[in-house]
């Protein structure tokens, strides 16, 4: 299809989204979901040859997309919450996706047949909580919870992709290897690494972007957003030159910037939703114009019993497992938080990888993963509001 058709159709589609989007948000229907429908809807061949295939270059810009995203979710989260929850979210970020990897990748091993280590990697695709889904839908519901619940939660879900991502990197290693068992120890080693430089990256320009904002008075207020976009893109490329885990470096980058308060501020701040919304929608319509639905029937009932062990037992014990050190943490806090693993865009992009390193199964992969997030979207997204209020969450 030529270019200028292309973008045509992703100007019009985004544009129909915005608008469903206007008129639906009171049913609680996640915008994310709007995009990914309109993409499918698009791209599913009715125009005699794929609207868009090019699964490098949407993996690409899905993963820049992922990062403002979670850029975003720093620069709006207060410090003095995270404060009270970063424990209990990195415990629930490194063990819980290690022990939902571990559960969901047997349960997977002895129900299909799959090798071990593909129903592993099939564990740590679907094993980290998606950003963009807990952020907009906790947004769109306008929820408030209880015990920093919800701070948790997208706490959890923006420091969570280094450890699937990492173990989806040696994963795949040890398939195109042929090896039979992982090496703990360099897997530890790496993910500490990683970790550590990202941190170290985000916090280090976060704080020499706080100085300069402190100290100096734009007398334009439009050229504040833009001095925010050459540092959260210095973030990144240092991110990578360092061999840090770009995600956490600008989670904490916007953490840092987004609890300064500086000149242009509220603009500012009204120029990074806009952006965030712009990477989502065309995150999703991506996504949804790259995926066709003829190609997916084979991974719908394979998915359905993996996806419901899943979200009903899975991440429930994944979660309890993880609250065992925080013994005085409210009971409804940690049901809730163990019933709310949305899965969203992060899973379908970390899908994208093993079809791109040829590894077998990865199709059969990618249409299991594709059903599990409308599987989690229905069942977990739509009683988020029903469930914090039977809990007695909500505020």
């Amino acid at each position: 299809m030529p270019e200028y058709q292309l973008i045509l159709i992703i100007s019009l589609s985004i544009a129909a989204g915005v608008i469903i989007h206007n008129y639906t948000r009171r049913l609680g229907i996640p915008a994310f979901l709007i995009f990914l429908a309109i993409g499918l809807l698009f791209g599913d061949g009715h125009w005699g040859e794929p609207v868009y295939d090019n699964p490098k270059f949407t993996s690409l810009l899905s993963q820049v997309a992922l990062s403002i995203i979670i850029f975003t979710g720093g620069f709006n989260s207060p410090l003095n919450q995270i404060r009270l929850v970063w424990k209990e979210g990195i415990m629930l970020s490194t063990a819980g996706v290690l022990l939902t990897t571990f559960i969901l990748g047997t349960f997977t091993h002895l129900l299909t047949e799959f090798p071990f280590s593909i129903s592993l990697l099939f564990g740590a695709m679907v094993s980290s909580t998606d950003a963009a889904a807990v952020f907009n839908i906790l947004e769109s519901g306008k929820l408030k919870l209880r015990h920093n619940t919800d701070t948790v939660l997208e706490f959890e879900a923006a420091t969570n992709d280094p450890m699937a991502l990492i173990l989806i990197s040696v994963l795949i290693e040890v398939i195109q290897q042929n090896h039979s068992e992982i090496n703990l120890f360099n897997t530890a080693l790496r993910f500490i690494s990683t970790l550590g430089l990202g941190t170290i990256t985000g916090l280090c320009i976060g704080w020499i972007t706080r100085k300069i904002l402190m100290t100096i008075d734009f007398k334009e207020a439009a050229l504040v957003p833009l001095f925010m976009l050459s540092s959260f893109l210095t973030t990144i490329y240092t991110g990578l030159l360092t061999g840090g885990n770009i995600l956490v470096a600008v989670y904490f980058y916007g953490l840092i910037t987004g609890n300064t308060r500086f000149s242009a501020y509220n603009y500012t701040r009204n120029v990074i939703e806009s952006t965030s919304w712009m990477a989502q929608a065309f995150m999703f319509l991506l996504l949804g114009l790259q995926i066709f639905i003829d190609r997916l029937a084979d991974g719908f009932l394979l998915s359905i019993v993996p996806g419901l062990f899943l979200i009903f037992f899975a991440r429930p014990a994944a979660v309890f497992i993880c609250y065992l050190p925080f013994r005085k943490e409210n009971l409804q806090k940690k049901i809730f938080i163990s019933a709310v693993g949305l899965k969203g865009a992060t899973p379908i992009v970390f899908a994208f990888m093993p079809l791109l390193a040829g590894i077998p199964y990865a199709e059969q992969l990618f249409d299991m993963v594709f059903f599990i997030v409308l599987l989690s979207i229905f069942i977990q997204g739509s009683l988020i509001e029903l469930l914090a209020r039977k809990l007695n969450l909500t505020n």
